[in-house]
């Protein structure tokens, strides 16, 4: 394997290259990367949706974030992250955080692992929307109309993260 070269230093990402193959690594001391799949007890899928830069138009996503690079909890484990992020961006709370799944986000173009979570036992505590930095909108779906929400929010434009469709696996109870 080829030693890894440094092509450019962004803010938050760098452009590397090893051999051949150029890719996107973080550039911040995160330390890895979360998204939370939940449902309320109802059965409403909890979904976010925001506008993307790279995508160049809104998406639906389930709640995300990064791990370790909020300045007042550098050392936080996945777990922690996950509690923080739900809460953050949905003001859900959740009891309990359980990894179901782990892998490559876009193997191809960037060396990022998303931690996908499955919470449980939530309890709703604030609006949400995200940080100061974020304009999140929360949709709460009915699971059983997950699948054509989802497919109406595409036809009119607005992008659909793979992970969600993954995300309805679990909560379909599909990986028991």
């Amino acid at each position: 394997m080829s030693e890894k070269e440094v092509l450019y230093n962004g803010r938050f990402v760098n452009l590397v290259k090893t051999g051949r193959w150029e890719y996107a690594e973080r550039s911040r001391e995160v330390t890895g990367i979360v998204a939370i799949i939940a449902a309320t007890d109802d059965g409403r899928v909890i979904l976010v949706e925001q506008y993307r830069p790279p995508c160049q138009g809104r998406c639906i996503e389930f709640p995300a974030g990064l791990v370790g690079d909020k300045n007042d909890c550098p050392n936080e484990s996945l777990e922690e992250a996950a509690i923080r992020e739900l809460e953050e961006e949905t003001g859900y709370k959740a009891a309990s955080m359980t990894k179901v799944a782990e892998g490559p986000a876009s193997a191809g173009i960037t060396s990022e692992i998303i931690s996908l979570y499955l919470a449980e036992g939530l309890e709703k505590v604030s609006a949400g929307g995200g940080d100061e930095s974020e304009n999140i909108q929360v949709h709460l779906v009915p699971l059983s109309e997950a699948y054509q929400w989802l497919q109406e929010k595409s036809a009119a434009g607005i992008h659909v993260d793979v992970k969600v469709y993954a995300g309805l696996y679990f909560l379909h109870g599909c990986h028991k």
